[in-house]
């Protein structure tokens, strides 16, 4: 069986595995080297204790706010959730922060409309996915979530502006999001643990998925079509 098109293919590969290792390898020298206390599960609990019972709260908020602003990926927060707060807490703390996001981008959409959604999202996304959520319904969207490293944030303002029912999104989003929050989550707590090796080959096979649902967004929206074509309901 073929696995690769062309040599060029092949190439462009082996050239992302040796990317996202060494992403990895930059992660781990730049915690030793400016945070190490990441890498020391006690300093950081004592870190976090600092906001007695709050400390939950502060989470989901970060979590929530990451979403409608995204400058972080939700995995990475995922992954300090697990770390800080163990793989059951740790997944409801990450799933509520990332779904209060979710309705607010939804709602902020449906509120103001395409001219604001337009302002907040990249011109390039809007035409990318402009109307993606409608022709793909929920079996489409399930598909298309549980990637990770596609713009699942950014189809939460897009779907905004569709007929879609918040609460009909909202069930589609929380099924397809569950299961790499719970990988990562999961693996977040093996690092607090001190099992650093098995964390990160977990956070690093999460890492290369999202790069490849990165790069290959185009290619996976359209399979994403004809899955939902096939599948509808």
């Amino acid at each position: 069986m073929r696995l690769f098109s062309s040599a060029a293919a092949r190439r462009r590969s082996a050239a992302l595995l040796v990317a996202v290792a060494a992403a990895l390898a930059a992660l781990y020298a730049g915690l030793r080297r400016y945070a190490p206390f990441v890498l020391h599960p006690e300093e950081l609990r004592a870190w976090i204790e600092g906001f007695g019972v709050l400390a939950p709260v502060v989470f989901v908020l970060f979590q929530t706010v990451q979403v409608v602003v995204a400058p972080i990926p939700g995995q990475v927060v995922a992954l300090v959730a697990g770390y800080l707060f163990g793989p059951v807490a740790g997944t409801v703390y990450s799933l509520v922060g990332v779904l209060l996001g979710s309705a607010i981008a939804f709602m902020l959409a449906d509120r103001y409309g395409r001219g604001f959604v337009e302002e907040v999202l990249d011109e390039e996304v809007v035409e990318r996915f402009d109307g993606f959520v409608d022709r793909v319904g929920v079996p489409g969207l399930l598909a298309f979530v549980v990637i990770p490293g596609l713009p699942d944030d950014a189809i939460c303002f897009l779907a905004g502006i569709t007929n879609w029912r918040l609460r009909t999104f909202m069930a589609a989003i929380t099924v397809g999001r569950l299961p790499a929050y719970v990988l990562t989550v999961y693996a977040g707590g093996k690092l607090a643990s001190g099992r650093f090796v098995g964390a990160m080959a977990i956070f690093g096979a999460i890492v290369a998925i999202s790069v490849v649902g990165y790069v290959k967004q185009k290619t996976i929206r359209n399979l994403v079509r004809r899955f939902a074509e096939r599948a509808s309901f």
